[in-house]
């Protein structure tokens, strides 16, 4: 038998895209509480996702959102990464805030940013260890969380992965929109 290489890659990235997500979700969690939501997009989705990017783009007037709403087309999985709005109740005043109690509810709590941060380096981690092409992406996160792509989780980061030659994560243009962008 002969298995061309080029005829794998769409079960390797959905193989090496749960390695990452499980990666993300064996990450160490502040005060050991795990609240972190990881989720993985193909095909449609990923579509639905770079339209609302186009159309977050058009909102905010963001050059680099409309770069990569075109550059996630190149993605044959995205992983998100969020966490719940849930304080930890440490009164630590890392939010800027100086009691959990204290603090408004659309402002996240300090350690539930960091947890996502160090899921999302586990995640990239593993990507880096497995030779695949990722870039961490807050613009496509913010779209995913405005789809309620990850419920809602109130940070949501996303990383684009790619097996291919050249890594279209990097040297990347901005490109106009297309005539329709995908919903």
């Amino acid at each position: 038998m002969i298995q061309n290489e080029r005829n794998a890659r769409g079960e390797q990235i959905l193989d090496i895209a749960r390695q990452m997500m499980t990666a993300a979700r064996t990450a160490p969690k502040g005060k050991g509480l795990d609240i972190i939501e990881i989720a993985m997009i193909t095909d449609e989705t990923i579509r639905e996702l770079s339209g609302e990017m186009y159309r977050l783009a058009g909102e905010t007037g963001l050059k680099f959102i409309l770069r990569d709403a075109a550059n996630v087309l190149h993605a044959g999985a995205i992983l998100l990464i969020g966490t719940a709005q849930r304080t930890q109740g440490l009164d630590c005043a890392h939010c800027g805030f100086e009691t959990c109690a204290g603090k408004p509810p659309k402002v996240p709590c300090a350690i539930n940013a960091v947890d996502v941060g160090i899921a999302v380096g586990s995640a990239c981690a593993t990507a880096a260890d497995l030779r695949v092409d990722t870039r961490v992406m807050f613009s496509a996160g913010l779209a995913a969380q405005r789809l309620g792509l990850l419920g809602d989780c109130g940070i949501v980061m996303a990383i684009p992965v790619s097996i291919s030659s050249k890594n279209p994560f990097f040297d990347r243009k901005t490109e106009a929109p297309p005539e329709t962008p995908s919903t």
